[in-house]
């Protein structure tokens, strides 16, 4: 990660970060590899207070946040948007944090009890959760919107815990490179496939790749919201209407890390990916250029139906002795449409009691949350359900966060 922080911190300083970080995940190897069969892996990336890869990445943002803000007179007013797993990582690294304020956004809805009981169950005083009454990608767009509107934004030192922070990314990076190293890089190329919603998982994969990293493959595995399948293998970018599945991390059309990869294939032209994005918010389709479909080589996708998730959890059970989410195996169907290819590591982004009925129905299997977390459903809960207006939104914000100087 040093190449990315410059001089904002010293080696010495980003290391005890990253020792407080990752001193709370209950495994010792924090992202251990785990093997399936021959040429088949799986990265555990759940072993975090949330049982989610996002904690990966945002325990560390949540110490970067206090670190830069401590001594001083600033308060930040983080807003998110998240489809289950972003906001509660996001808000356990965020609780009682000195001078920050948290707004989160889910779909009402649209998440689990146990993605949303371990939000709303956090009753630390600068935790604040809307439920709003649409899909992930209106409040997604909610949050860009706040973030573009110069009268709101002008208001309140914003920040964001999405992907669409640069150092969630930067976190993720490292794990690839982990990963790789393991399995014989540089030496041996290796292949990542990556449950992908929102694209920045995937993306990170690719940063480390420019970075020199020898990756083989980056196989972009979706459910049937298959947009990004079909601007991969087509080049079509075009949005439909979302639909819910039982892999509601995925449940999404617009992804907002594509943008930077389609920035960086096209030449890195601002100006031209604003005005290409511009036309696509405006008819919902594009055609990418023949640049940037041609240089997305390093990337295969696959769109999973339902039932081939289901096969691909169950054989993980029989085969491996594994039990898995089910975006992890929406990625692990991929991956073994891809067997023959060399080592193929699957990210396993979530422990699969965060989505135990789905397991359970494919598998026989229900699995049981750690014990830390054992008593979730008793807690205490705390939201406010709005409807999905910009007008609504931004004056529940207004009303309690904290004006910048």
């Amino acid at each position: 990660m040093m190449p990315f922080v410059g001089d904002a911190l010293t080696a010495d300083e980003l290391r005890k970060l990253c020792q407080t970080a990752y001193g709370r995940f209950a495994h010792a190897a924090v992202t251990p590899l785990v093997q399936l069969d021959h040429d088949q892996w799986l990265l555990e990336l759940f072993h975090g207070p949330t049982l989610a890869f996002k904690d990966v990445a945002l325990q560390l943002l949540g110490l970067l946040f206090e670190r830069f803000l401590h001594g001083s007179q600033r308060r930040l007013t983080v807003i998110g948007a998240t489809s289950g797993d972003t906001g509660s990582a996001a808000i356990d690294a965020l609780a009682g944090r000195e001078g920050v304020e948290v707004f989160m956004l889910h779909p009402a809805g649209r998440v689990t009890e146990v993605q949303r009981r371990q939000m709303t169950t956090v009753l630390a005083p600068n935790i604040h959760n809307i439920a709003v009454e649409g899909s992930f990608d209106d409040a997604q767009a909610l949050v860009k919107a706040m973030f573009n509107d110069a009268g709101f934004a002008g208001r309140f030192a914003l920040s964001a815990v999405n992907s669409i922070n640069w150092a969630r990314l930067m976190a993720q990076i490292v794990y690839y490179f982990y990963t790789a190293v393991r399995l014989g890089a540089p030496e041996r190329r290796v292949s990542f496939a990556v449950p992908t919603g929102n694209f920045g998982d995937v993306f990170a994969g690719y940063v480390a790749a420019r970075m020199g990293l020898p990756i083989a493959r980056l196989i972009v595995a979706t459910n049937v919201n298959d947009i990004l399948h079909r601007a991969l293998s087509a080049g079509d970018y075009v949005k439909g209407t979302v639909q819910q599945t039982v892999t509601p991390s995925m449940d999404i059309q617009v992804s907002s890390n594509f943008e930077r990869l389609l920035f960086d294939l096209g030449g890195r032209d601002g100006a031209e990916i604003a005005a290409q994005m511009r036309g696509f918010e405006a008819s919902g389709a594009m055609r990418l250029s023949d640049a940037q479909h041609g240089g997305a080589s390093l990337f295969a996708s696959d769109a999973v139906a339902h039932d081939d998730m289901a096969m691909a959890m169950r054989w993980a059970a029989e085969h491996a002795n594994t039990v898995i989410d089910p975006h992890t195996a929406v990625a692990l169907a991929a991956a073994r449409r891809h067997d023959g290819e060399g080592p193929i590591v699957t990210l396993a982004t979530a422990h699969p009691a965060k989505f135990r009925d789905a397991v359970e129905r494919a598998t026989g299997i229900r699995p049981s949350l750690p014990a830390r977390l054992g008593d979730l459903f008793e807690r205490e809960e705390r939201y406010a359900t709005l409807p999905a207006t910009f007008e609504a939104v931004t004056g529940y914000i207004a009303e309690r966060a904290v004006p910048s100087r």
